[in-house]
């Protein structure tokens, strides 16, 4: 598995992202809230596709915001492998993920790793339960 970061994991499609934010399956980790959901159709070969998101009220500048991006990015592109481990991956099955930052400070590079971590460990658990039907 290559640690790269390719154009067919970035998801920019407004449907897609509207259908995870109706969806309303999401897991919140101080400071980040990964909204998730199962594609109904799949947008490309990727087995996932994610965005990213900082809210301009908390971080005004343009600045800031964009760094929080990159270093959320960033620490997604590391731990991709361990991500799709994670995932429930058959055969045409596709799921887009949205990460929202909701601190108020600018997080260290080692405050979001922690926290994509646990993201990671506990979305299996979810996964399984939606599987069986009680969320």
């Amino acid at each position: 598995m290559s640690l790269k970061f390719s154009k067919k994991e970035k998801l920019k499609s407004r449907k897609a992202i509207q259908q995870l934010f109706q969806a309303r399956q999401s897991i919140h980790v101080f400071p980040l809230r990964l909204i998730w959901g199962r594609m109904e159709t799949p947008l490309s070969k990727a087995p996932a596709q994610f965005a990213v998101s900082v809210p301009k009220r908390a971080f005004a500048k343009a600045v800031k915001r964009n760094r929080i991006k990159r270093i959320i990015r960033e620490v997604y592109r590391l731990n991709k492998k361990a991500f799709y481990d994670a995932l429930p991956l058959e055969e045409g099955n596709q799921f887009g993920f949205m990460f929202l930052y909701s601190g108020k400070r600018e997080p260290t590079f080692g405050e979001i790793e922690k926290a994509l971590k646990k993201l990671i460990k506990i979305l299996p658990k979810r996964l399984a339960k939606v599987k069986e039907g009680s969320v």
